[in-house]
């Protein structure tokens, strides 16, 4: 079936041209078709082959591949829809095109945000006196964050959240970007976490203080599953913090404060079909406050005076942003865009 006609095609990109409001407009490349791409079935074959290809995609039978293209074209018509309605971000066809919205859900996300919540401790949030907050904040560019790392298809975001702020104050307190090990999260901190089918990440900072320390992924490397503990492991070499803080709820002021000084673990609802193929721009699509992801934030700053927050996601480098959501704020909503503010917190590292 052709999803629009080649002339509606036509006069939808020219009008888009002159005023550059969808990613219609933007590089065909980042978005991963061309308005071409759309005019026949047959092009739409070779634009699904040539997709598979790039990701590396096969099947265990024509049927599954039939029925994977029929996914592709209607996830393909979706991110089409959805570019020319949009205008401050864009999507793509990533790798994740040949997976329904459902499975999608139920192989990428993984807070469990059904635990009970830890009780704080009654030390005070330590950033609350913090005034005079710069303008922009990346802690890439200040070598406190580690490449983007890939959870696969285990629920163990929390874990890669929890690890990602631990990384960011190592490096701020001993000047060493080390990257730390999510497996050893997933195997041993079983109390309340239950690896690849969910946690949170407080119960693993709390783990890593009560552990005494969390090894390098070098000597504890990730392996997309459940494993066995490991805990005999040599303690030399192990990243320790002192403790860990929340950030109040709902307060976009006190989550800037605390990022100025350090990556922080954050919560979101990352199930929204637009997330699964967001490509770039400042991310203000539709999405509730059910949290269900856990990720890490790295900096905030504008851009064409759209403010905005810098998200590192663990779906690989190939998502997004080579890795990266900009997410709005100042949406005027207290738990801000998905929930972003509803349940961050940071670990602490004394000198």
């Amino acid at each position: 079936m052709v999803l629009s006609s080649y002339s509606k095609l036509l006069i939808t990109f020219s009008a888009c041209l002159l005023a550059a409001c969808s990613a219609l407009a933007h590089d065909f490349s980042i978005v991963g078709y061309s308005p071409n791409d759309l005019t026949s079935m047959d092009k739409l074959i070779e634009l699904f082959e040539s997709w598979m290809s790039k990701h590396s995609k096969t099947y265990e039978s024509f049927e599954e591949k039939l029925h994977r293209f029929e996914i592709f074209k209607d996830n393909l018509k979706h991110i089409d829809e959805t570019n020319k309605k949009v205008s401050n971000y864009w999507l793509g066809l990533n790798e994740f095109a040949d997976l329904s919205h459902e499975e999608f859900k139920n192989m990428y996300m993984g807070l469990n945000d059904a635990l009970p919540k830890k009780s704080q401790s009654s030390e005070e949030f330590t950033y609350r006196d913090v005034m005079d907050l710069p303008k922009s904040v990346d802690w890439r560019k200040k070598g406190a964050v580690t490449k983007v790392k890939n959870q696969g298809s285990c629920g163990s975001c929390w874990a890669f959240s929890t690890v990602a702020a631990v990384e960011g104050i190592n490096q701020i307190v001993t000047g060493n970007l080390t990257s730390l090990s999510e497996q050893e999260l997933i195997d041993c901190d079983t109390t309340f976490n239950s690896g690849c089918n969910g946690g949170l990440m407080d119960y693993a900072f709390s783990f890593i203080v009560s552990n005494g320390g969390i090894h390098k992924e070098d000597d504890y490397p990730y392996l997309m599953e459940d494993g066995t503990c490991e805990n005999k492991k040599e303690k030399s070499g192990v990243v320790t913090i002192s403790g860990y803080h929340d950030v109040p709820q709902n307060n976009e002021q006190s989550l800037l404060k605390a990022l100025a000084n350090q990556p922080l673990s954050v919560a979101i609802e990352a199930s929204g079909r637009n997330f699964q193929f967001y490509s770039g721009g400042v991310f203000d699509g539709h999405c509730g406050t059910e949290l269900d992801h856990g990720v890490a934030t790295v900096g905030y700053g504008s851009s064409k005076g759209v403010d905005y927050i810098i998200v590192k996601n663990s779906w690989g480098p190939k998502w997004g942003e080579k890795g990266y959501i900009r997410m709005k704020r100042n949406t005027g909503k207290p738990e801000g865009l998905c929930g972003i503010y509803k349940m961050a917190s940071y670990p602490t590292k004394k000198k």
